[in-house]
Parts: C-alpha cells; structure tokens; sequence
C-alpha cells in the first residue's frame, strides 16, 4: 500500500491542499494530529480531511485541548489565543470529529502512531536520540510514526549493538526501513525546521520504505486569512521562514 503520512496541519488548509495534489494517489492517509491551532482554517481542514478514503487520524496536544482534555494553559500565550479563537469558531461537527479521535493507533501490527511520542502520546517531543531510547520500548511493533516536532527525522535503534542513530531525511529520496523506526513526517501546516514548504512523507507498506517530501504553497494567502481573523501575528509571520 502507498500511504500518505501527514501531521501538525495546524488549520493550514492552503498546505493540506497543496500536499493532498502532490501526493497523487494514495491507498491510505495517516494523520498523527494537531488539525486545529495556529491557523485560520480549523473547520475546513476537518472537512476536508474526515472526507478522505482510508483515513486514519489520531489525537494532536492542540486538538486534545479543544476538547478540553488537556488545560489551555499548557501552551505559550499566543497558542492561548489561536485556541480560544478555534474554540469560538469549530462547528459542532468539527468538535465532534475530534473527540472521536484515539490518542495513539496501531496499523496491524507494523506501525504504531502517535502525535507526540508512544511514552506520552499527546505531548512528548522525541527531538534526540536520548528521547528516542526512552521511546523505544514503548512500542511493539517494527515502526512508529509521530509528529509534534515540526522537523522531519529518523531515528533507528540497531538491534545488534543495542546503538541510537538520527538522520534528518533527504527530501524525494525513498529509504529502506529497518525495524525499529522512529520516524516524523513533518508538519504540513508549520514547519520547523527553515523549509516553509509544506512537510509530508509517503511510507510503501510493501517495500517499507519511507519518502519525505516537500511541497511549496501560497502562504501569502495563508497570512492573510491569519492576520483576518485576528490571531497572533507572530502565527503569519512564520510560515515564510518554517521557524
């Protein structure tokens, strides 16, 4: 099967578009949470998403809180402010959705998913290889996808001498996975890691092999819808530089 692993869409509908037509066709769609915050587009990023064949989707920290499972003010002041917007703006369908939400899923066996990581599935960042260690033994299955980071990476535990090793992966090119795996798309909607382009990957669950790919989108519109609605301008002014 060839499917599209996306996480950390952060209500950037323009970025899941642009993902969604480079993509081209996919057997299945992993989401690993975080659709709301940030951005201006909560209720169309859920629409568009819960209509997708095949869709999987886990719970993110931002869409925990919506729901009110995890206290606003575990996040900085201007993610406060984005999430008292989406509060004020989701229908009562996008709530719905949300709340339907698992926090970590496992994909037959083969992959665990988790937003943060399968030690804290709602708020860890697995950002090095000491975390990662942590992390391992917290799952079962050959391979675990997270996001929340922002920041495409690997990280792969050597059975044999029991060592850690992390990549950063290299965009378009198709890598072999070998048990065990820890590995994050990226964020479609956020980047992190001073790429804007929106950040996805495209796992083959035949080969196992795993493509981290990158697409631009206009985020000038996107600003502007932000700076619209009012939200922090600090939220606009990041795309451009995927910080």
């Amino acid at each position: 099967m060839r499917i599209l692993v996306i996480s950390d869409i952060h209500a950037n509908l323009t970025a899941l578009e642009a993902v969604l037509q480079d993509s081209g066709p996919v057997d299945a769609t992993w989401c690993l949470g975080d659709l709301v915050g940030y951005g201006p587009d909560p209720n169309l990023v859920i629409e568009y998403l819960r209509d997708l064949a095949n869709l999987t989707c886990i719970l993110g920290n931002h869409d925990a809180a919506i729901v009110r499972r995890m206290d606003f003010d575990a996040f900085n002041g201007d993610a406060r402010i984005s999430l008292t917007w989406a509060e004020s703006v989701l229908t009562a369908d996008s709530l719905d959705f949300l709340r339907t939400l698992p926090r970590q899923a496992d994909m037959n066996g083969v992959v665990t998913l988790a937003h943060g990581s399968p030690r804290d599935p709602t708020w860890e960042y697995v950002l090095n290889t000491f975390t990662a260690r942590l992390n391992f033994k917290h799952f079962q299955t050959p391979f675990c996808f997270i996001g929340h980071t922002h920041i495409q990476s690997l990280f792969t535990l050597d059975g044999a001498s029991d060592r850690v090793s992390a990549a950063m992966t290299r965009v378009g090119e198709a890598v072999p996975l070998v048990p065990r795996v820890i590995a994050n798309p990226g964020s479609v909607g956020q980047p992190r890691d001073r790429d804007p382009r929106a950040a996805y990957a495209i796992f083959d669950s035949h080969q196992n092999t795993w493509e981290a790919r990158r697409v631009p989108y206009d985020i000038a519109q996107v600003q502007q819808r932000i700076r619209q609605a009012n939200l922090p301008a600090r939220h606009a002014l990041r795309l451009e530089e995927g910080w």
